[in-house]
């Protein structure tokens, strides 16, 4: 497969490091956790068949330096990002937008901020605690993740997050594909800004369900069939769909499957993009 394109992007704060391969109308690949553009590179090729996908590492993460101290990072400030990167790769087009885990957080912020620049968006199992019915539990377990990392280091909380989630890992960077191991290195180093600065100002992020509901026939809410079971990976795409509106389509694998089936969730993403 040919190698993609890479770019940069000056936003207020950070470089973002971006890649672009394919042709026809704009894929935008937002990815989520401790991941990168690497996080996509097992579909990219069956996507890039049909349209031009743009892939990025978010800031602070992997080749996208933040240009002041590290801090608690904000939702809308991510979304800002991926506007500014659609606004340089798609100027004047809307374009279709997938994101995963924190990154559909990231998505669902854009859509319901800008829905002018989206034709299609899936976001793929947004733990969003604050829409479930009895969100305390689950942000008590995503602080003492935090408080664990900060405690006793990254192995130590990933265990509890792993426990926590029913043995299940929600990120898992030694057990990734062939064709994405090379981002396992820089998803280790980049774990303690996920679990130190993003996983709990992401997860208690309130989203705009006004704004949501009337750009709702753009909106796909996507689950993994394998995370029926963890409640806060699967159970606020659910309710999403619930108060939107909408349907919940499952997609194969758990909350990384874009990583663990990615042929069938690219051939399964083209279908639902339409």
């Amino acid at each position: 497969m040919h190698k993609p394109a890479i770019g940069t992007l000056q936003v207020p704060g950070a470089t973002l490091r971006y890649e672009r391969r394919g042709s026809g109308p704009v894929l935008l690949l937002i990815p989520g956790g401790a991941g990168d553009a690497g996080l996509y590179e097992g579909m990219a090729a069956d996507l890039a068949a049909h349209y031009t996908v743009v892939s990025y590492d978010p800031r602070g993460l992997s080749r996208s330096p933040l240009h002041g101290p590290l801090t608690d990072q904000r939702v809308e400030v991510w979304s800002d990002d991926a506007y500014r990167l659609l606004e340089r790769v798609s100027p004047g087009q809307p374009a279709s937008v997938l994101g995963c885990s924190s990154g559909a957080i990231v998505a669902l912020d854009l859509l319901a901020r800008h829905p002018e620049r989206i034709r299609r968006l899936v976001a793929h199992e947004p733990p969003l605690l604050e829409v479930l019915e009895d969100p305390e539990p689950h942000r008590a377990f995503f602080t003492e993740v935090r408080e664990t990392f900060r405690a006793q280091g990254v192995g130590a909380a990933m265990a509890r997050f792993s426990e926590g989630l029913g043995g299940r890992p929600a990120e898992q960077a030694t057990e990734l594909p062939p064709e994405i191991q090379e981002m396992a290195s820089r998803m280790h180093t980049n774990l303690p800004v996920f679990l130190g600065h993003m996983l709990c100002p992401f997860s208690g992020t309130a989203p705009d369900l006004p704004a949501l509901r009337r750009a709702a026939t753009a909106l796909v809410l996507a689950a993994g069939r394998e995370s029926r079971g963890q409640l806060p990976l699967y159970g606020p795409a659910e309710r999403l769909a619930e108060l939107l509106g909408s349907e919940l389509v499952e997609f194969p694998g758990g909350h990384v499957g874009c990583t663990e089936h990615p042929e069938e969730f690219a051939e399964l993403l083209l279908k639902v993009l339409g």
